[in-house]
């Protein structure tokens, strides 16, 4: 079942058109995973997704009720989305003045109105998720910026978003903390949420997605597999951009297979 449509999505910025008509299917439950070169309009394409932008035409179904025209979106659907939608930032975006605890409740307590004591039932339960339940009652200063962006995770998935977003969720980590919160996206995968990831995570693509698809110039230049896109890219662009990665093989196992539930 498809959780997410879009077909020709196109964004300028006065004369210059960032994105040039970008169209991309996302299964339910599926993880697709967005790689490509620096000024490809990945994060644009991203932020277009749950309206940080707004895009200039195209279309845009999301779940099974929201259907929108990107060149008119209406009050119904620029709610839909926006609810039903969380994003993951590469600098976290967690509130300075606020506890872990606080920045995790904020996004149900304000915009959706749920009550403090079920918001707080549910920060918790997202925290422990993340391994960062014993840091609740400290502030993002007093934390490692791996530890911030596995609360910014918990925050995002306390909204139960249809469509979890992340744009290079480790490339503002130090290299020792980049694995910890690649651990925490593979557990937020393997329990069915379905995920668009920009990143240059080469191997986390590669065992990960679903899809992988690679932009470049503002268009999907390919798409499919990881084993199509890293084994076997048909695309000149693709092979001279991948070339300069070291990518581990994949075992035989489908992805599907590889996963494991996650026990917390």
């Amino acid at each position: 079942m498809i959780e997410a449509q879009i077909v020709g999505l196109k964004k300028r910025y006065g004369d210059n058109e960032i994105l040039k008509g970008v169209s991309l299917n996302v299964e339910r439950g599926e993880v697709v995973c967005i790689i490509g070169p620096s000024g490809s309009g990945k994060t644009t394409f991203l932020r277009c997704l749950n309206l940080l932008e707004e895009p200039d035409e195209g279309q845009y179904a999301l779940g099974d009720t929201v259907r929108c025209d990107f060149s008119h979106i209406g009050n119904h659907e620029r709610r839909d989305i926006t609810r039903r939608t969380a994003m993951v930032f590469q600098s976290y975006e967690l509130f300075a003045n606020m506890t872990v605890l606080e920045n995790v409740m904020e996004g149900l307590v304000t915009p959706r109105n749920v009550p403090k004591n079920q918001a707080k039932a549910i920060a918790l339960e997202m925290l422990k998720k993340v391994g960062m339940l014993e840091k609740a009652d400290m502030y993002p200063v007093q934390l490692s910026g791996g530890q911030q962006q596995r609360v910014a995770i918990a925050r995002a998935m306390a909204i139960k978003p249809d469509l979890l977003l992340f744009d290079e969720p480790t490339s503002a980590l130090d290299p020792e903390l980049v694995g910890d919160v690649l651990t925490v996206m593979r557990q937020v995968a393997d329990e069915g949420q379905t995920m668009i990831v920009v990143t240059h995570e080469m191997q986390f693509a590669r065992e990960v997605a679903d899809q992988v698809v690679f932009m470049s110039g503002g268009v999907v230049v390919e798409s499919g597999s990881p084993q199509e896109i890293f084994d076997h890219p048909k695309e000149e662009r693709t092979r001279e951009f991948l070339s300069n990665f070291a990518i581990s093989p994949l075992a035989d196992q489908t992805v599907k297979e590889r996963r494991e539930p996650v026990l917390v």
